[in-house]
């Protein structure tokens, strides 16, 4: 809709990103560098952490693409799954039979891994989500893990999750799976440069010039930098509202104003002015007065029906 009015040729904020709009930043390439470091020294487990939407699937995307040779890469990203429904789709992914045997199963992976070292040929298993794991199902994969030590770490096999991800792993139970961790990375927020960058990198692949003036002001992304807390999901719907907006009322340069009012529009800063929400009742703060209204209701009925049946009985009396 606003892309010949700021001469583009492809919206520059969309959700789904492809290799032309990769952006890589500092931290990104830090942490780039040392899991394909992991992954060369066949560390064993390689874990990989960050916030909702720092670009953790991004970076791992990139590490596969960017292997010499293509390895056999099994990407799960629902660990919600019963451990032979984990089994069973391991399978399917390394191409491997699954029988509903669990021991079948390991014999059949176990030489699929010899034939891996044979060949040279890694083999990814890439966990996404990981906080999430059913404990019995991460003992399965810790079983895989094993497999693969006996076998040079030919299984290389990526823990990927969110903060909660290490308080879990700072369980005492778990204090075996951190001590075969042999490379770590944690992905930190893009900086403030970052996020300029970030944006100028978008826009231009959507087609705007390097020479020309900037369609975001300084304090606009100033803005856009704190209000979202430099996540690139946050950022792209915030920038392409305000190109929305700016398009709607004929601006042809974004300054905090739009900005601040798309905020207000998403409510990504909060309402200081907003009313307070209802505190819930408990269950007897909130039927209390209707029982008793019920009970007096009852008292009064049980009263009358007595007078009325005892002067009917009265009645009736006076006729025998």
């Amino acid at each position: 809709m606003y892309r010949e009015f700021f001469q583009l040729h492809d919206k520059p904020f969309e959700l789904t990103s492809d290799s032309r709009t990769l952006f890589f930043s500092e931290v990104h390439r830090q942490g780039l560098a040392t899991l394909k470091q992991g992954v060369d020294a066949s560390a064993g487990f390689l874990l990989l952490t960050g916030d909702v939407g720092t670009g953790k699937t991004t970076l791992i995307n990139a590490l596969v693409a960017g292997l010499q040779d293509s390895p056999y890469l099994c990407l799960l990203s629902n660990p919600i799954l019963k451990v032979s429904e984990f089994y069973r789709y391991v399978a399917a992914k390394f191409g491997l039979s699954y029988d509903g045997d669990k021991s079948h199963f390991l014999v059949t992976l176990s030489r699929f891994l010899d034939q891996c070292l044979a060949t040279g040929k890694k083999a990814l298993l890439i966990i996404d989500e990981v906080q999430a794991l059913p404990y019995d199902l991460f003992e399965e994969i810790c079983l895989l893990e094993d497999l693969s030590a006996e076998r040079e770490n030919i299984l290389s096999i990526f823990l990927v999750g969110q903060l909660e991800l290490l308080e879990w792993l700072a369980e005492e139970r778990l204090r075996p799976v951190r001590e075969r961790i042999g490379s770590r990375f944690h992905l930190e927020p893009l900086s403030g440069a970052d996020v300029r960058a970030y944006i100028d990198h978008r826009l231009m692949v959507a087609g705007r010039g390097k020479n020309t003036e900037a369609l975001f002001t300084d304090k606009a992304i100033e803005s856009i930098y704190e209000v979202t807390g430099s996540v690139p999901r946050l950022i792209n719907i915030l920038c392409d509202n305000a190109m929305l907006t700016a398009y709607s009322r004929d601006i042809k340069r974004i300054d905090d104003d739009i900005i601040q009012e798309c905020v207000e529009q998403m409510s990504l800063g909060g309402d200081e002015n907003a009313p307070e929400p209802i505190p819930k009742r408990s269950f007897w703060e909130k039927w209390l007065w209707p029982l008793v209204a019920v009970v007096a209701v009852l008292e009064i009925l049980a009263v009358w029906l007595s007078v009325r049946f005892g002067l009917i009985e009265y009645i009736i009396s006076l006729f025998r």
